[in-house]
């Protein structure tokens, strides 16, 4: 085994190169070859009490289908997050009522849950879109979802009106008032917004 003199010059600055070279080889890439590119809506959706929102994201080699799958999947989440309210107002009342007539009761309340989030859907809009070509053939659809909470809360005041006799036990209760006065502030909020007169 030989050993290397550093003190001639071209020992030393041939094992520097050897070096440096497999230092330069080890590491990584400093830049994506495509950064990724989110619309600031995207990452921070809005926030405002009269609406809920939702952000999607698909791809398709159709611009159009791109889309729609994006808006079906935000209309999706929407649905997760408006039965997720209900459910929550549904055991509060649940829990206002008292266990009497149990098996009734629950029935009803299922019912009213489900009926409200498949009517409320119908109000969802998309209120931003925007759309990139990838890797040439692929298109990607970002699409903020909004749907207006006042109707949602109409709706679930309806449903349980409808149903006389929960109706009558329900209407005393905190939970109602409360709900009626969500009812009150989303029609006022319309009146502000000159959407009815």
């Amino acid at each position: 085994m030989k050993i290397i003199n550093f003190s001639k010059p071209i020992g030393f600055v041939l094992i520097l190169v050897i070096f440096a070279t497999f230092l330069i080889a080890c590491g990584g890439k400093t830049k994506l070859d495509n950064p990724l590119s989110l619309p600031a809506w995207f990452q921070n959706p809005p926030e405002d009490p009269n609406y809920m929102f939702s952000t999607a994201t698909m791809t398709s080699k159709d611009l159009q289908l791109a889309l729609n799958k994006a808006k079906q999947q935000a209309r999706v989440d929407l649905a997760q997050q408006m039965e997720t309210k209900i459910k929550s107002m549904t055991k509060q009342f649940t829990e206002e009522v008292g266990l009497g007539e149990d098996a009734e009761f629950l029935s009803q309340t299922s019912v009213v849950s489900k009926s409200v989030t498949s009517k409320v859907l119908n109000g969802s809009r998309a209120r931003q879109v925007e759309t990139i070509k990838e890797d040439g053939v692929i298109y990607r659809a970002y699409v903020l979802m909004e749907l207006p909470i006042g109707p949602a809360n109409s709706a679930l005041l309806d449903a349980v009106k409808k149903q006389q006799n929960l109706y009558t036990r329900f209407r005393s209760s905190q939970g109602f008032q409360e709900l009626e006065e969500e009812v009150e502030k989303y029609d006022q909020f319309k009146k502000e917004q000159g959407l009815i007169p």
